[in-house]
């Protein structure tokens, strides 16, 4: 059964200030590691996940200038974070959409699992401290959802040796990502948790541990 992976970042004493410098360090690392330069949307949420939304940017027609961003829609990171936290609030939490590619199994045909090289949408929140009641306190200053964790398991996949790889790149991949925000955005903790509540470490090992 799949669950949605969410890794957790904190920082000591974060003035709601410096939330922006975070938020672009964090997005800027994706490039790096499998994502895309350039951020897709930005959303900002008043309050809690319940309310309207106060703004809304899709940049699919808004393709900014830069390193190896010819024939791809979206905006710098900074460019997007600049935007959005011009509404800065202590009760507001700030939401960016970016590609990041994984292998993906395709099983459909219930045949031998085809494989794919392709992008999810995650999702980077900065949360404002009184956001949905201090929701940063269990969830992070900011949160990126990292979407199903089907990609780094593959449960309903028979796993001969070049599936196995695949896999096993993706979790890799994860791994250094989540090494990489950490470090550039200063972060002194940082937590790896699933939906269900379920250990991604202990689900790999049982997944692939017992291969040789």
């Amino acid at each position: 059964m799949s669950d949605t992976l969410y890794l957790s970042l904190w920082y000591p004493n974060l003035r709601l200030a410096t939330v922006a410098d975070k938020l672009v360090a964090v997005l800027d690392a994706f490039a790096a590691h499998g994502g895309s330069p350039l951020v897709y949307s930005a959303t900002v949420w008043p309050v809690s996940w319940s309310e309207t939304p106060v703004f809304q940017q899709v940049y699919g027609r808004r393709a900014a200038p830069g390193p190896n961003t010819e024939g791809t829609t979206g905006v710098v990171p900074r460019l997007a974070v600049e935007e959005a936290l011009e509404r800065l609030h202590e009760d507001f939490a700030y939401e960016f959409q970016i590609g990041w590619n994984l292998w993906e199994a395709d099983v459909s045909a219930g045949l031998d699992p085809h494989w794919s090289y392709e992008q999810r949408m995650v999702r980077v929140v900065g949360y404002g401290p009184l956001f949905d009641d201090g929701a940063y306190e269990a969830e992070g200053h900011i949160r990126i959802d990292l979407g199903s964790d089907a990609a780094f398991l593959e449960e309903d996949a028979e796993l001969d040796s070049v599936g196995a790889s695949h896999v096993a790149e993706n979790v890799v991949r994860l791994v250094a990502l989540a090494s990489a925000v950490e470090k550039a955005s200063g972060a002194t903790a940082r937590l790896l948790w699933s939906e269900l509540g379920e250990s991604l470490a202990q689900r790999l090992t049982a997944r692939l541990g017992v291969r040789n």
